[in-house]
């Protein structure tokens, strides 16, 4: 996770600048006359300000970027070494898996590599409306709509739907592409703190009741771990006249009959207005959907701009998911085996004396409430060959940050008890437990 340039465990260079008056109207400063320097304009000094990331290097302990030269599996290659991943978001282990494979194949050939335009021009395929309807029908949605990434669905559905005058409530932990859709929407963006629901009927009672409200939260939070309380959020929601979105990124495949998220998990998928999900993670693939009713999905196919001026899901990237879901659906063994392997992991950290906070899901934060803690955690585990992905500010707020430990269906009882065995080494060696 990106973390913020200002954190007090390292440095920020200075900033040092021309005099503003030679930038703004000097001509021969700003390289427009006179043969003289070109003079680098201000909006780059960030950039020339920014040494994080080489400060990071020089410790070695950067995290970001590791090169894997391998399939997504439970084991990945980095330089030359097989590595036990456990931060990998494919949480039913079917991103190598040979049907979805051969699926993806059989669409190249069909079809060629992509679409060549946006699905509101000349890029909607057959096979877009045939996964389109197979998520409607696993949602339980009258409609669904594909979009080329899960973070466009979220820029592009709460941007379209929530207009001036309107109002957005969001959990503080959302994830970041809801908080990039509130503020590119027009209407009046709310926080919450995290799970908070007192202080969003709060809010929603602060709003006059003939005003457009829409709840928007994460079915799982992706570095907690834990799941919106959508009863009681779908009660409040409903005394005040409020829409209610769920983000099921991390929620398809994970919860709910047939992996169906959060909605079908607690039964209320009529309460739910919108269902958002991605398929990067469980599906195996890229892109996103949003559900809803039929009317909703016809006005955001003419309103929303995420949509509109992006290029369509390529074929490969449909048939991979429509591959992947129809082994979700018929191997459902597989969510079982995830849970088992959460289970085992779960009992084992908390047994050596790791933090996990609220987690309820195969998300399992291990809390290092310290950035370079966090930082060496990340590299010693990697040395000893576990690959986990350390999550700081803004991903967490300053002083939770986190290993992000995600486990997978195809993981095995003793990859998991291996695990365990490197993470207590170096949990000690920490003073982490």
């Amino acid at each position: 996770m990106i973390y913020h340039d200002s954190t007090p465990a390292l440095e920020t260079k200075p900033v040092e600048r021309e005099p503003r008056a030679m930038l703004k109207g000097d001509a021969a400063a700003s390289g427009h006359g006179g043969g003289q320097p070109h003079t680098r304009p201000v909006i780059f000094d960030k950039v020339q300000n920014f040494i994080t990331a080489s400060q990071l290097r020089a410790l070695g302990v950067y995290p970001y970027f590791r090169v894997i030269s391998s399939a997504q599996d439970t084991e990945v290659i980095i330089d030359g070494k097989p590595v036990l991943m456990l931060g990998s978001n494919s949480y039913l282990g079917l991103t190598n898996h040979p049907k979805i494979k051969e699926a993806a194949r059989a669409a190249v050939e069909k079809y060629g590599t992509g679409c060549a335009g946006s699905r509101f021009l000349n890029g909607t395929l057959d096979i877009h409306i045939e996964l389109e309807q197979a998520l409607a029908q696993l949602v339980k949605k009258e409609a669904v709509l594909l979009y080329s990434t899960g973070f466009q669905v979220n820029l592009g559905v709460i941007s379209a739907l929530a207009g001036k005058g309107d109002y957005i409530l969001g959990d503080k932990s959302n994830h970041a592409s809801i908080v990039e859709g509130c503020l590119l929407s027009p209407g009046k963006f709310l926080r919450f703190s995290h799970k908070d629901l007192g202080a969003l009927e709060a809010r929603l009672k602060g709003i006059h009741p003939e005003a457009g409200k829409l709840v928007v939260v994460d079915g799982v939070f992706s570095m907690e771990g834990d799941i919106i309380q959508l009863p009681e959020l779908c009660r409040i929601a409903r005394r005040y006249g409020a829409a209610v979105m769920v983000d099921d990124a991390h929620s398809i495949g994970v919860l709910g009959k047939y992996g169906s998220g959060t909605s079908n998990h607690f039964g209320l998928t009529d309460d739910v207005h919108l269902i958002m999900g991605t398929f990067s993670k469980s599906l195996a693939s890229l892109g996103g959907f949003i559900a809803s009713d039929a009317a909703t999905i016809d006005y955001l196919k003419h309103h929303s701009r995420s949509l509109i001026f992006s290029a369509s899901m390529s074929p490969a990237n449909v048939a991979a998911v429509l591959a992947a879901l129809r082994i979700m659906i018929s191997e459902p063994e597989r969510i079982a085996q995830l849970w088992a392997m959460t289970e085992r992991m779960k009992k084992g950290l908390l047994s050596l004396g790791f933090d996990l906070g609220d987690s309820q899901t195969p998300i399992l934060p291990l809390y290092c409430r310290d950035l370079m803690k966090a930082f060496n955690l990340c590299k010693r585990l990697q040395e000893e060959g576990v690959f986990v992905n350390p999550v700081v500010s803004p991903g967490v707020p300053p002083g939770e940050e986190l290993i992000r430990i995600s486990l997978m269906a195809t993981h095995t009882p003793k990859q998991i008890d291996f695990a365990l065995e490197k993470l207590a080494k170096v949990g000690k060696e920490l003073g982490l437990i």
